[in-house]
């Protein structure tokens, strides 16, 4: 198995994963198909906990690596947990300083918050982390090392990090035409995280910390219900959807912090 071409080994292992997870999902949706938010909480909690059972097999049966998750860059150490609260700091301090910027515009206006926020604050925290060390394993960790086995550093950067958007369009066909503006900044983003894990040993602390970071901004703005969209300037400017990356304004921003991760 480990001497197949990466794109063959990727689909093995999906094949391998969808068996696993798919019997148990599909009575799930079945039954639950009216809730939407724990059906989704359910079948992706189970989805993670499989993956992380399947990493380790092949690790172990494919590879001979009994420390798979190191080699992805989960490493238990001092520094890579520093590196994750740095990342923290970064992802949170940029989506908001996104925000502060368009208020001092005029385009956006601050809501006081209610008196929920702390609440909101929590909540935010545990599911931007979920978040973050999920979607980090999978496309900075299992995806990226897979790559890595067979390609060049060019190639490996620009294939995990389109795959990394298009994961992000697996939807209906009309929610994908209303955020296609998403697309390359979702892209920016996969670029900025992997150089970030390029250039911090590859630890995949700082990749965690920094997408944590931009979540856990987002849901307490979003959520909390803290700002409010004028009409000076069209959508497409500050965000689709309320989504900050879904504008003009997200890539710039976004490509700030590329660009920060570069050195």
């Amino acid at each position: 198995m480990s001497k197949l071409k990466a794109p063959i080994r990727l689909l093995c292992f999906l094949g391998v994963l969808s068996i696993l997870w798919l019997p148990l999902a599909i009575p799930i949706y079945l039954f639950l198909g009216n809730n939407a938010n724990l059906t989704s909480i359910i079948t992706m909690s189970l989805l993670f906990f499989e993956l992380l059972f399947l990493w380790r097999l092949w690790g172990k049966f494919v590879y001979r690596e009994s420390k798979i998750f190191t080699r992805y860059g989960l490493e238990k150490s001092h520094r890579n947990s520093r590196e994750l609260f740095k990342g923290l700091a970064i992802g949170f301090w940029f989506c908001l300083s996104l925000f502060m910027v368009e208020a001092l515009l005029g385009w956006i206006s601050i809501i006081p918050p209610s008196t929920g926020l702390i609440r909101i604050v929590v909540e935010g925290l545990l599911s931007a982390f979920g978040i973050g060390l999920a979607e980090e394993l999978v496309f900075r960790g299992w995806l990226l090392d897979e790559l890595q086995r067979d390609y060049s550093q060019k190639t490996c950067l620009w294939v995990g990090a389109i795959a990394f958007a298009l994961a992000h369009f697996i939807k209906p066909i009309e929610a994908i035409i209303r955020t296609a503006v998403t697309f390359p900044a979702l892209i920016l983003l996969g670029i900025t995280l992997i150089l970030a894990k390029q250039n911090h040993g590859d630890r995949l602390g700082i990749c965690i910390g920094i997408h944590s970071g931009l979540v856990w901004s987002y849901y307490i703005v979003n959520v909390g219900e803290l700002i409010n969209y004028s009409d000076r300037v069209p959508l497409w400017v500050t965000g689709i959807d309320n989504n900050p990356i879904a504008g003009v304004m997200g890539l710039v921003f976004l490509t700030g912090l590329m660009c920060l991760n570069r050195y």
